[in-house]
């Protein structure tokens, strides 16, 4: 149920780029929209003002060629002559007595304006409504007659603007559809371009869905993603990789541990079996339980040994922190060891010194495993040497190196991988089960260090390196 409501919760991504491409797309529409509406108005004013201060222009020049109260009186005569043909224009002309020289019939021009004239054309004219609801745009002008001494007259004009009004109110409702419509189709092909673009997503959807234990060697076309989604697809293919990896790593583990505890249990069962189809005596008895005794012991080892690699992998391993005379460790082993190489005339050398902070208990072991791997696998009348030194990156390198036949290339990368053993013929010789060198490693892992196999043409070398002890660090410049 928690499941399904996440599910219904989640939106779309598909839908989410379809309404942010729509949302964007609508909003320069509208930004644009408003950009045009407001231009037009801008024309029309623009428009009516040059019309207007001509008119009024003309009215000054009729005006400055008054010179006698004759010639005032005639002045309406002539402005009738001279506004034929202009049915949208009012005009109102007051003599400078505030007399009514000329009025267009039905003209009505707001006290604001009248009061407002100047002896120069106004910038910007003035938009009123009439009685009639007429919608007018007008201009006031003081202009000067040609009579001596006379104050100035006053001329106001004015242009219906109604049609004007009527085009940008159908303007507006052609523009708004049309932008209505056009968000409409930016988000329907929104839609389409998103669905388009994330159909790469779905066909990573669909390869990884068909990804089963079986089936985990698929790994997506690079080449058929787009750039966006190159870095996804690579580390998709990095996890299945590593996946496949693992899961082949856990396969062969569990094949082998099946191996390894199947000898031994088969034995102790082969043996007691045979050992109750009749009666014995209490040596016999003994004889057999002491057999049984060592496969146990030997089945508790591994046990215990792969308890140790997985909690080693899964990082719960946490080793004491103590110094280390890797030296005086490698000294004491080659004691303990010193009757195993005398018996095959192996000679044992160690040179150099180290000094490293670790779990000495841990880190003897991972020595002891190189060592008894080291004498395992070197031929009587040959040679093991321990070298330590400093590495290239200032950690303490151990090296322990054997004579013997080289290690082939292809088997190096294996040797610390469990229960892995390069010769195949001495896997049931050996008294190891195969978990000695990953141990070693994941002791190493432990401490930070790292321990790496080579070969060279008559001997073998483990290297072990681990961070040097604080003490033996060089110090820095001018402390």
């Amino acid at each position: 149920m928690r499941l399904s409501n996440q599910s219904s919760g989640r939106q779309s991504l598909t839908l989410r780029l379809t309404l942010l491409f729509a949302t964007v797309s609508t909003s320069v529409l509208l930004l644009l929209g408003l950009l045009i509406g407001a231009l037009a108005e801008r024309h029309f004013v623009e428009q009516d003002h040059d019309l207007l201060s001509g008119k009024l222009e003309l009215i000054a020049h009729l005006l400055a060629q008054v010179r006698t109260p004759g010639e005032l009186n005639d002045l309406p005569r002539r402005l009738d002559d001279a506004l034929i043909g202009h049915h949208d224009l009012a005009v109102l002309l007051l003599a400078p007595d505030g007399a009514a020289l000329f009025a267009t019939p039905d003209a009505e021009f707001p006290a604001a304006l009248l009061k407002t004239g100047s002896a120069e054309p106004s910038a910007h004219p003035t938009a009123w409504k009439d009685g009639a609801g007429r919608q007018f745009r007008g201009m006031a002008l003081h202009a000067r007659t040609g009579i001596e001494n006379a104050p100035p007259a006053l001329a106001a004009v004015a242009t219906n603007i109604s049609h004007h009004q009527h085009f940008m109110g159908s303007f507006r409702t052609t523009l708004w559809s049309v932008v209505g419509l056009a968000a409409l189709a930016t988000g329907l092909l929104g839609w389409v371009a998103a669905r388009r673009g994330l159909a790469p997503l779905q066909a990573i959807r669909q390869g990884a869905a068909g990804i089963t234990a079986r089936r985990l060697d698929y790994r997506l076309p690079l080449g058929a993603v787009p750039a966006e989604l190159a870095e996804l697809a690579e580390t998709l293919n990095a996890m299945l990789a590593r996946l496949e990896s693992s899961f082949q790593r856990l396969s062969d583990f569990s094949s082998d541990l099946a191996h390894e505890l199947r000898t031994p249990v088969s034995n102790l069962l082969t043996q007691t079996q045979v050992t109750l189809s009749r009666s014995r005596d209490a040596e016999e008895y003994r004889e057999v339980l002491a057999s049984n005794a060592e496969e146990l012991e030997r089945m508790a080892r591994m046990i215990a040994d792969m308890l140790f690699l997985a909690q080693s992998e899964n990082g719960l391993i946490i080793p004491e922190r103590e110094p280390i005379d890797l030296a005086a460790e490698v000294g004491e082993l080659f004691e303990f060891y010193e009757a195993l190489a005398e018996e095959k005339r192996i000679a044992l050398s160690r040179e150099g010194q180290g000094l490293v902070t670790g779990d000495r208990i841990m880190l003897r072991r991972a020595i002891s495993n190189l060592l008894s791997n080291a004498i395992r696998h070197t031929p009587p009348a040959g040679w093991i040497r321990a070298r330590l030194g400093t590495a290239v990156d200032g950690r303490i390198s151990l090296s322990i190196a054997n004579a013997g036949t080289p290690i082939p290339a292809e088997h190096l990368p294996r040797l610390f991988d469990r229960f892995f053993r390069a010769d195949a013929s001495r896997r049931r010789a050996s008294d190891g089960a195969g978990l000695g060198l990953a141990i070693t490693r994941s002791i190493l892992a432990a401490h930070g260090g790292e321990v790496r196999a080579s070969a060279m043409a008559d001997a073998n070398v483990f290297e072990m390196i681990l961070p040097a002890a604080e003490s033996a660090r060089p110090s820095a410049p001018g402390r």
